[in-house]
């Protein structure tokens, strides 16, 4: 059996911040996912869309047409998007809305520190993507911190630091 290729589109956000040094904020570097799944030693096939390096409370409109346009005009049919935690649930509304992605199995998932710390979620959050977008049926769905919610039915507790249902 032929397994599905899996589109990765990686967009910035927390999972690809890079500290400097104590006289600098976070930066959002070149994506470090592709060496996240190397070093797990991912065998599905996968192909990688370095998209955006910003922080998602800084997308445009057109920032998030462009995610939708991308993944629309994939032939993948499975997505895993990285994408900053604070405005997730914006970009899934609209890609809920875009031709072209509802026949598609989207996953969205990101980071509360940054994969280059040592005590990061990023991934175990990327490989809860990828087995969702593997056993989730279509739709737009989101992998954080042990749980596959409905993109369109959570929200961010920034207080508790954490996802819930709502």
């Amino acid at each position: 059996m032929t397994q599905a290729p899996i589109l990765v589109v990686t967009t910035g956000g927390t999972i690809d911040k890079q500290y400097f040094d104590a006289l600098s904020e976070y930066q959002i570097v070149e994506s470090v996912i592709g060496k996240l799944l190397a070093t797990a030693r991912v065998a599905h096939p996968f192909r990688i869309v370095e998209l955006l390096r910003k922080d998602s409370l800084d997308f445009t409109d057109e920032d998030r047409a462009l995610i939708a346009a991308t993944i629309a005009g994939a032939p993948e049919s499975h997505v895993v998007i990285t994408h900053g935690t604070d405005t997730m649930t914006e970009t899934a509304a609209v890609l809920a809305t875009v031709p072209g992605i509802e026949g598609k199995s989207v996953v969205m998932c990101g980071a509360m520190q940054p994969a280059r710390f040592a005590e990061t979620d990023a991934p175990f959050n990327l490989g809860m993507a990828f087995g969702c977008v593997q056993s989730a049926g279509p739709g737009i769905w989101i992998t954080m911190s042990g749980t596959v919610f409905n993109a369109l039915k959570v929200r961010k507790d920034r207080d508790a630091g954490k996802f819930v249902a709502r």
